[in-house]
C-alpha cells in the first residue's frame, strides 16, 4: 500500500466529505477539488472508488483504535473511569461538529451494508475489534470489583457498542448530544452498578 502525503490528504478530505454526504453522494471530483489534487493522482493511489472507500474505512478504524487504546487502556484511571472517559470524548467530539458527523463507521454501515458485501464484511470486523477493546475494559473492571462478576461480558460489550452507535445516530437526528448523555447515564447508573 502506497503511503504518501497526497494519498493521506485524499483519505482525510474524502473521509470528511463522506461523513457529511454519504459514500455514494461523495463524488471523486468533489474530493479532488477539495483536496486540490489532479484526477490522475486519485487513480494512482486507488484502483476504484470502492478501493478508496476501503482505505477510508482502514484509516478511520486505525484512528478509532488509537482512541480506544488511549482511553480504555489508560491505567492511570480505574477501568470504569476509562470507559466513561471514552464516552465523554465521543460526546465532546459530537458537540464540536454540532451533531452533524456522527460515527463514520456507523454511517457507512447504514448506507452500504445491504449493498456491498466487501464493505459489510470489513465494517463488521471493525465493530468486532471495538467490542474486543470493550470486553478487555469490562474484564479489567470485573477483576477490580467495579462491576458484578459472572456477567456475560461479550454480550454486554455488544450491547454497549450497539447502544452507543444508536445514541450517536439519535444525536445526529435530534441535533443534540442528549441521547448520548442519556445512554452514558443509564449505563453507569443502572446497568453497570453492583447490586
Amino acid at each position: 500500500m502506497k503511503r504518501t502525503k497526497k494519498r493521506d490528504l485524499l483519505i482525510q478530505v474524502g473521509s470528511q466529505i463522506v461523513v457529511q454526504q454519504g459514500f455514494k453522494a461523495a463524488s471523486i471530483n468533489a474530493i479532488l477539488i477539495a483536496a486540490g489534487v489532479p484526477k490522475g493522482s486519485f487513480y494512482y493511489y486507488f484502483a476504484s472508488k470502492e478501493d478508496f472507500g476501503l482505505a477510508i474505512i482502514e484509516d478511520f478504524a486505525q484512528q478509532y483504535q488509537n482512541k480506544l487504546e488511549k482511553t480504555l487502556k489508560n491505567e492511570q484511571f480505574p477501568s470504569l473511569t476509562r470507559l466513561r472517559n471514552f464516552f465523554e470524548l465521543g460526546i465532546a467530539e459530537m458537540k464540536n461538529c454540532h451533531c452533524t458527523n456522527g460515527c463514520l463507521m456507523g454511517n457507512l454501515a447504514q448506507e452500504l451494508s445491504a449493498q456491498n458485501e466487501l464493505f459489510r464484511d470489513r465494517i463488521s470486523q471493525v465493530f468486532a475489534d471495538w467490542e474486543l477493546r470493550l470486553i478487555e475494559c469490562l474484564e479489567s473492571a470485573e477483576e477490580a470489583g467495579e462491576v458484578k462478576s459472572g456477567r456475560d461480558l461479550a454480550n454486554l460489550a455488544k450491547f454497549v457498542l450497539s447502544s452507543w452507535e444508536g445514541a450517536i445516530l439519535q444525536a445526529k437526528v435530534t441535533k443534540s448530544v442528549m441521547p448520548m448523555e442519556n445512554f452514558v447515564n443509564i449505563l453507569f447508573e443502572q446497568i453497570l452498578i453492583i447490586d
